[in-house]
């Protein structure tokens, strides 16, 4: 069977086509491990992540620490995939002028996603890493006051 130049030209677009579409969100999907609730409860209090997912470019969550019964901060947090790029974005009322801030994932595999902005000053750059399917870390790093620091926030799966 003889393939002449139009057909050729025909299969490497519907191929290229059928490829793109399987793969439009293949980034955002690297992070289906984010979607659940998350803690990491002691005598001093409790820090928790709750992710949903929206649809199949956007995850959701809240991120919330609680002191006693005391709600001591609260931020909105989302991953979004546009086009090929992922975003986390973290908003904070009363910071930044209720905008939210955006970190550009600059590298993932299927156990480790790093989010950076380096006009940020604290923090510039955010990784979440899977520990085990019930246990994640999420670390902050950045300066602040001219000094680098690292926070380490681990998290295990609520039942």
């Amino acid at each position: 069977m003889k393939i002449t130049p139009i057909k050729l030209v025909f299969t490497l677009a519907f191929i290229t086509i059928i490829t793109s579409c399987n793969n439009k969100y293949s980034k955002i999907e690297k992070a289906n491990w984010f979607i659940g609730d998350w803690e990491n409860a002691s005598d001093e209090g409790s820090f928790r992540e709750i992710w949903t997912k929206k649809n199949d470019s956007i995850y959701s969550g809240i991120s919330i620490v609680v002191i006693e019964q005391d709600t001591v901060f609260y931020e909105n947090v989302s991953l979004e995939q546009k086009n090929d790029s992922v975003f986390y974005n973290v908003s904070v009322k009363g910071q930044n002028k209720d905008e939210a801030v955006s970190f550009y994932l600059t590298s993932s595999d299927n156990d480790k996603l790093v989010f950076e902005n380096p006009n940020h000053d604290y923090p510039s750059k955010i990784t979440y890493s899977k520990v085990t399917k019930d246990s994640i870390v999420a670390e902050i790093f950045g300066l602040k006051d001219g000094k680098k620091i690292t926070e380490s926030f681990p998290m295990n799966r609520k039942q």
